[in-house]
C-alpha cells in the first residue's frame, strides 16, 4: 500500500479476516460490530446521501458514515456539536485539568469487568474531587466536574484512566458566593491520590463481597479470597499517579481542552504512517521519555488486537458530569454561579473556531457563501440523478 497514507479502515480491510482467524474466539459481539463499522465507513455499502447549496444550487453526493464512536472518521462531526452545546455551560473562570490513573496490576481486571471497573473509576474519582474541595481546609465549596474515560496508552496498550475538566472555584455551601481557589493552584494532588486509591480500592473489595467480579483466563488465581486481597493490600502500600495542571486560561482554552480529549478514539488516522507486507507503522509519543515522538511497528493482526481493547461495552456512557454540573442541578447551579461571577452565558459562535463552526454547518465550496443541505438520500446501489456537472469526480469524504 506505497503511496497511500494509510487508515485504520484499510487496516481491518485487509487483515480482519487474518484477525479473525487468529482471535475470532475472543471477540465480542460489540467488537465485531465496530470491525464491521469502520470498514464500512464512507463507503457504497451504507449509501450515501445528496447536499445542495441554499444559496446557488450546488449539489454533491457524499457517502454516508457510520457514526459508530470508535471510528476514526466520524468524531470529528460529533464532537463540534457535542462542543456547541457544552460552550453554553462554561463559566468565565480559569479550569483545572485533573488526570487520574490506576496501577498497571488492576488494568486485567478492569479490561475483564469493563462496565463494573469503569463505573467505579468514575465514582471513586468524582467523589474524590467533590469531597476534598467541599473540605473547608482546602477550598469548602461545591464544584463541577466533567469526566472523559480513556482506556489506551499512545503505544494502543490497555490504560485506562480519567481526564478531569474542574472550573477552578466553585458554590459557597450556602450558595451566598463563589469561592476561588488560589492562583495558579487548585487541589492538593497527594491528598487527591490518597483519597482516590482508598475509595477505588474499598469499591472493589465490596464488589469482590457481592461476587460482582469475574476472573477468567490468566486472573482465575485472583478469584480465591487470599490472593485479591493480597493483591488489593499491595496496591494500598503503592503512591498512584494523580496529575493536576494549574488552573488555566477560560472558556476558549477549555474548549480546546474539550476538543482534544472528549471524542478521541485509541488512535487516529493522522498518525498512521504505513501499512506494507502485514505491517503497520504509526507515530506515539513516549511520555516516559520527556513525550519524545517515536515510530513503532505492530504486525497488523495485532494492531486490530489492541485497537479492538478498547472498544466500550454497549451503551456505556464516557463523558460524565458531576456536582454543579450534574444533569438534574446543572442548569440552575450555573445560573448562581454566573450571577456571582456577574457575567452572562457565553455566545457559542465566538467561543468554537472557525473550524468548527464550518463543520457543524457545511458552506458552499462554489459561491462560498451558502450552506450545504441534505435533501436526498440513497439506498446501497441507488446512484442520485445529478448533473455530472456538478458531482465531484470522487466522492466527498468530510
Amino acid at each position: 500500500m506505497r503511496g497511500h497514507r494509510p487508515e485504520v479502515a484499510d487496516v481491518f480491510h485487509a487483515h480482519q479476516d487474518e484477525f479473525l482467524q487468529r482471535w475470532g474466539y475472543a471477540v465480542s459481539d460489540q467488537q465485531r460490530k465496530v470491525l464491521r463499522d469502520i470498514g464500512r465507513c464512507r463507503t457504497a455499502a451504507l449509501g450515501s446521501h445528496l447536499e445542495r447549496c441554499d444559496r446557488c444550487s450546488y449539489e454533491t453526493v457524499a457517502y454516508d458514515s457510520c457514526r459508530n464512536r470508535h471510528c476514526p472518521k466520524c468524531q470529528s462531526s460529533a464532537r463540534d456539536r457535542w462542543l456547541l452545546k457544552q460552550a453554553r455551560s462554561l463559566l468565565p473562570v480559569p479550569y483545572a485539568h485533573v488526570v487520574f490513573t490506576v496501577p498497571e496490576q488492576l488494568a486485567p481486571i478492569a479490561l475483564r469487568n469493563q462496565r463494573l471497573f469503569y463505573n467505579l473509576l468514575f465514582r471513586a474519582a468524582s467523589e474524590t474531587l467533590l469531597e476534598i474541595a467541599a473540605d473547608p481546609r482546602h477550598l469548602g465549596a461545591c464544584i463541577g466536574v466533567l469526566a472523559v474515560l480513556h482506556t489506551w496508552s499512545q503505544n494502543l496498550r490497555h490504560h485506562p484512566h480519567l481526564h478531569c475538566l474542574v472550573p477552578a472555584g466553585g458554590l459557597a455551601h450556602d450558595r451566598s458566593r463563589w469561592i476561588a481557589t488560589r492562583r495558579g493552584f487548585f487541589l492538593p494532588v497527594r491528598v487527591l491520590s490518597r483519597m482516590f486509591r482508598g475509595k477505588l480500592l474499598a469499591f472493589l473489595r465490596q464488589s469482590y463481597r457481592c461476587k460482582q467480579l469475574c476472573f477468567p483466563g490468566r486472573l482465575a488465581e485472583l478469584s480465591t479470597p487470599r490472593a485479591f486481597h493480597s493483591l488489593l493490600h499491595s496496591l494500598r502500600r503503592k503512591e498512584w499517579v494523580v496529575y493536576s495542571k494549574p488552573p488555566f486560561g477560560g472558556p476558549e482554552h477549555v474548549l480546546k481542552y474539550l476538543a482534544r480529549y472528549t471524542h478521541r478514539v485509541a488512535i487516529s488516522n493522522g498518525r498512521l504512517l504505513s501499512l506494507d507486507n502485514g505491517q503497520v507503522r504509526f507515530r506515539w509519543r513516549d511520555s516516559r521519555h520527556n513525550d519524545r515522538i517515536r515510530v513503532m511497528t505492530l504486525d497488523a493482526v495485532e494492531f486490530i488486537r489492541r485497537f479492538l481493547l478498547h472498544v466500550l461495552p454497549a451503551g456505556f456512557v464516557k463523558i460524565r458530569h458531576f456536582g454543579l454540573l450534574a444533569n438534574r442541578n446543572r442548569r440552575r447551579a450555573l445560573a448562581l454561579c454566573r450571577f456571582h461571577l456577574n457575567a452572562a452565558t457565553p455566545d457559542t459562535t465566538t467561543l468554537l473556531t472557525h473550524q468548527q463552526n464550518s463543520a457543524l454547518n457545511r458552506s458552499c465550496p462554489r459561491c462560498r457563501s451558502g450552506t450545504l443541505r441534505i435533501v436526498a438520500h440513497y439506498s446501497v446501489g441507488q446512484l442520485p440523478a445529478v448533473s455530472p456537472s456538478t458531482v465531484p469526480a470522487s466522492f466527498d469524504s468530510s
